[in-house]
């Protein structure tokens, strides 16, 4: 199922994710905005990845002293599809 997030506090406006929900593994994630190699590398390295290992390695970076980051945000929506399905 495709999921979409707008994150906050960061330089990305959206970031569309498709996750196996039978599995919780993510197919792709997407991100609009934001350092675009950057985040085509987060989106890269989580796929074929289960959701909780992706909140456990990315919940928590912060990036210029904004208390949150492209990859912070990512888990958190992670967090949030988690309780959806």
């Amino acid at each position: 199922m495709v999921f979409k997030y707008n994150p906050v506090g960061v330089c990305s406006q959206q970031i569309t994710i498709d996750v196996d929900e039978d599995k919780k593994i993510i197919n792709s994630v997407k991100f609009t905005g934001g350092c675009h190699g950057n985040l085509q590398g987060i989106s890269a390295l989580t796929k074929g990845k289960t959701i909780d290992e992706i909140i456990e390695a990315l919940k928590g970076i912060d990036c210029r002293m904004r208390g949150t980051s492209c990859p912070d945000q990512l888990a958190k929506a992670l967090e949030k599809i988690k309780e959806k399905i």
